[in-house]
């Protein structure tokens, strides 16, 4: 298929401007923006001064993004499937043509098998309100689709805040810098959520303490006055010993607890058998290091946690995260400035998906986005008939690699997707149509980081024939009968119907490009300023109702085996946001690797590896480095197949198995053995 059309240029009698916008992409900053556009081309993307925290500058990242607007994978048409699937072999149809044969194909579904045969699968943590359940969902609740659960990302750390603390606001970036110890638990903000890093940096200055709680030696573990390097999947005994050692050293705040948590006597009774020296033993830490930190968590204030999503990305990720929120609670660290935590912020706005959706929930079937390999090819009751990927790459992002690609090789599976790239689950599709980007369509996006809530508004034409979500579902509801036809509804008007919605002075602050007012006026503190969103307004430490598959804080041990010992993780990159941007990667990506563990392997810098276990294996280049530790190997998350030298990413060595809370993916469970193939 052409993807590339010389028409797009506009005539040279259009000028120059500076666009006001902000970035809506998955990234806590939510940072705004001032685009530099010239006769309808992007000429420059740099960060502005309208949103606080960013201050001016940008992750290199976005920095670049013009880069994928005008890339040569540029879905600028519709099209349908010429050549066999997989193959990315299509040609261009009209969008008419398009949506007249998506919507006749979820009219046989439904027909045939009933309307739960039509299965979306999406993920929006690169998208605003707008474009994200919004008009889609209100498409397929009325459809009656298969309902998605989107467990991919901060499904277990979700459950744990909100049971914990009803998704409490968190301690602000600016706050960082008047704590006297912090700590960042399972968290890189050097790759994702820059702006964090400045405030902790002055924090240092300041004489603060910097910890950090990562297995890996990120940038700011090399300026940590303390790093443990924890075996991933071992945080609940690590924070677990903490709790006990605070109620043993008689530094729980039982004043606190009294007055403001629920459950305290159930956490001390499961943290009781994690002792420092049995949580060492099983984290792979120093005892004297996790001693120095209950040391310095007991006795410095203000203390600041840095609650990230490494943790959660395994068996225990439920249970640790909650295990780590609890610690602020049981040592009294609430109620001053720079003191408790930090995760998501993004329900400090009171923006309720529900309330702006406005269409009932149904009671279809319920799937497991982290099962699509077997949904597409074990579920019968009914079969998964039409799948419609918008907002993901699945390919890229789902676990089970090699059965999710068996299950869209399905002939008899009808695949839409709509996207901005011809990406590796684009190359599967029967109709792709094309996407367009934050930097062509209108939305309104949160920071879950920063206290960000902004307008995100076009700065180019859309590229091509691309289009936005909200029109594309819009179009399909009126081919199916659930909006008249003729209705109109274009950018603008999904805009007002969205901020319609708002509370008055919300609205209106987003549509004048204005600052809006957030809890505590941005800078929160916690216990006094704003209050869990619970029962009692109270922390609930033992939430007996949470829904758990061994029990509240229940340790589940390491998976690994004699044949695959090593522990794969796959954490963000400076590269790439979760999948986006993965078609711009240089070269062909290399196994971090610790120099003990590639010695044994006799395996050497640059060297091309084969990962395996039994659900398959990636080849691609060996770094040899100690920014892992041993037993320890990394890869980056949303790999390409164009990545490595196989096709295959750290997600084909990623089981489908659920973390212990919310159904969560387990991508660092996988378990894998490394050997050479060729020297380098």
């Amino acid at each position: 298929m052409k993807t590339a059309d010389p028409k797009i240029s506009p005539p040279r009698s259009w000028g120059h401007s500076i666009v006001r916008t902000a970035c809506p992409l998955d990234c806590p900053d939510c940072c705004s923006l001032d685009v530099t556009v010239e006769r309808g081309r992007i000429q420059k993307i740099d960060g502005s001064h309208a949103a606080v925290s960013t201050d001016g500058y940008i992750c290199g990242k976005v920095r670049r993004f013009d880069r994928r607007v005008y890339h040569d994978d540029r879905i600028l048409h519709p099209a349908v499937r010429t050549g066999a699937k997989g193959t990315g072999n299509f040609s261009r149809v009209s969008w008419d043509e398009a949506l007249d044969l998506v919507a006749e194909k979820m009219r046989e579904a439904r027909d045939r098998f009933g309307a739960e045969s039509v299965l979306p699968y999406n993920y929006g943590g690169s998208n605003g309100v707008l474009t994200n359940d919004f008009t889609d969902a209100r498409f397929f609740r009325k459809l009656g689709a298969s309902r998605l659960a989107r467990t991919l990302c901060a499904a277990p750390t979700g459950a744990a805040a909100v049971a914990l603390y009803g998704r409490m606001a968190g301690v602000a970036y600016a706050d960082y810098e008047v704590a006297k110890l912090i700590i960042v638990w399972g968290c890189n903000p050097s790759a994702s959520g820059i702006h964090l890093v400045s405030h902790i940096k002055t924090a240092q200055k300041n004489g603060a303490k910097l910890v950090v709680i990562d297995p890996r030696r990120t940038p700011l573990a090399r300026t940590a006055d303390l790093h443990l390097a924890p075996r991933p999947g071992t945080d609940l005994p690590v924070a677990l010993s903490l709790i006990r050692e605070l109620f043993h050293r008689g530094q729980a705040d039982m004043d606190f607890l009294k007055d403001h948590a629920t459950g305290v006597d159930e956490l001390r009774a499961v943290a009781e058998p994690w002792t420092l020296e049995r949580a060492a033993e099983e984290s792979g830490i120093s005892v004297n290091d996790l001693r120095t930190l209950a040391d310095w968590y007991g006795a410095i204030s203000p203390t600041v946690v840095r609650c990230g999503w490494g943790q959660e990305r395994n068996r225990n990720g439920g249970g640790a995260t909650m295990a780590i929120l609890a610690l602020p609670a049981v040592a009294g660290k609430f109620g001053v400035r720079g003191g408790g935590y930090t995760m998501s912020n993004s329900s400090a706005w009171g923006i309720q998906a529900e309330h702006l959706i406005d269409v009932p929930v149904q009671s279809a079937r319920l799937v497991n986005m982290n099962h699509l390999g077997r949904a597409l090819l074990d579920y019968n009751d009914p079969p998964v008939s039409v799948l419609f990927v918008y907002n993901c790459n699945p390919v890229a992002t789902a676990p089970d690699q090699n059965r999710v690609r068996q299950g869209l090789m399905r002939e008899d599976l009808f695949t839409v997707v709509h996207d901005q790239i011809m990406t590796d689950s684009a190359k599967y599709a029967d109709v792709i149509l094309p996407c367009t980007t934050f930097l062509e369509q209108y939305d309104i996006a949160k920071g879950y980081g920063a206290y960000h809530l902004q307008l995100v508004q076009p700065v180019i034409s859309p590229v091509g024939e691309s289009r936005p979500n909200h029109d594309v579902f819009h179009e399909l509801s009126m081919r199916l009968g659930f909006t008249a036809q003729g209705t109109e509804l274009g950018e603008v008007g999904a805009l007002m119907d969205l901020t319609g919605r708002l509370p008055d002075a919300q609205a209106a602050a987003i549509l004048a490009l204005e600052p809006v007012e957030a809890p505590g006026g941005g800078r929160p503190v916690q216990f006094v300023d704003v209050l869990p969103k619970t029962q009692g307004q109270k922390a609930h430490l033992f939430p007996a109702d949470l829904a758990s598959r061994n029990g509240l804080y229940v340790y589940e041990p390491d998976p690994a085996t004699e044949q695959h010992p090593l522990t794969l993780i796959s954490p963000a990159s400076e590269h790439t946001i979760s999948s986006t941007l993965g078609e711009l990667r240089p070269s062909v990506a290399r196994l971090k690797i610790a120099p003990a563990d590639a010695q044994a392997r006799t395996i050497g810098e640059g060297d091309t590896i084969r990962i395996f276990n039994d659900l398959g294996e990636v080849h691609c280049e060996a770094n040899v480095t100690p920014e892992v530790r041993p037993g320890t190997v990394s890869l980056p998350k949303g790999l390409w197949a164009k990545s490595t030298f196989n096709g295959a990413t750290a997600n084909a060595l990623v089981p489908d198995s659920l973390t212990d809370i919310a159904g969560g993916a387990c991508f660092n469970d996988a378990r894998v053995q490394v050997a050479l193939l060729a020297r380098h």
